[in-house]
């Protein structure tokens, strides 16, 4: 399918590896010019030549801590005016609420709902003038069916995803839609970290836990970054101006509710 994106320009943050990158790497074979982001400058630096190297698409690099209203004010600097938006922020670590400071909790939500805001503040206008926009929020399956050890991820998210139902309703008059996709258990590497921590807590190998957790998913296997990137791909493109404000799971059917 052609998504009618070729020549259009997109800001994709923390798009060094795993599903940011996916991300990026879909749009540029869209024939999307990106500007990537991350905090790690190297690994930002291969992902754009070796995207560049794939698709022939100008892909920049702008390391950058997106966090902060310095690293998002460089990352606009160099693209002011997108035609697409995906934020995506790496989630607070797991824990019990009891153990979180007020530093913790702020933390939480200036990454994963303040951040993507004040980017959708930064260019939404333009994109209502121009007549096309797409933002999309990468967020998280614990917005759906919570996580009880995620509890600073489940509150910030949820906090972003009240935001986007009422902004995304005002938008898609102008053609400028807001979604969020909403990852499950994908093959990157934080899930690799995160099952070889939890195998090392239970004393038992990491390919058991692998095993394990693949078995609670219907679809028998974790997914893969190409397909959520493609997903990505597919909300930005023409053919999807009928969809906003939606929260798209993407889990294997790991969550088990009729709604």
């Amino acid at each position: 399918m052609n998504l009618n994106l070729n020549g259009r320009k997109a800001i994709v943050c923390g798009a060094s590896k795993g599903l940011g990158r996916a991300c990026a790497l879909a749009l540029a074979e869209e024939g999307v010019d990106l500007v990537i982001n991350a905090r790690n400058a190297e690994e930002l630096e291969k992902t754009a030549e070796a995207i560049h190297a794939q698709t022939g698409v100008r892909v920049q690099a702008v390391a950058a801590d997106i966090t902060t209203e310095s690293g998002r004010a460089r990352v606009l600097a160099v693209c002011s005016d997108p035609d697409i938006l995906v934020t995506n922020a790496g989630g607070p670590p797991p824990g019990d609420f009891r153990q979180w400071d007020e530093q913790a909790w702020h933390a939480a939500v200036d990454a994963n709902m303040l951040t993507p805001i004040f980017l959708m503040k930064a260019v939404v206008d333009g994109m209502q003038e121009r007549g096309f926009g797409r933002i999309v929020n990468i967020t998280s399956s614990a917005v759906k069916a919570p996580i009880s050890i995620l509890g600073l991820s489940n509150g910030a998210r949820s906090g972003l995803t009240g935001f986007v139902a009422g902004l995304a309703r005002e938008t898609v008059a102008h053609n400028v839609t807001i979604n969020n996709l909403l990852p499950g258990s994908f093959e990157t590497d934080r899930l690799t970290s995160t099952v070889e921590s939890y195998a090392q807590k239970l004393g038992v190998s990491a390919a058991q836990v692998r095993q394990q957790q693949m078995e609670e998913i219907p679809a028998g296997r974790f997914g893969t970054p190409a397909e959520f990137g493609a997903m990505c791909a597919f909300l930005c493109g023409s053919q999807a101006g009928f969809i906003t404000g939606q929260n798209l799971l993407l889990d294997g059917g790991a969550y088990p509710g009729t709604f």
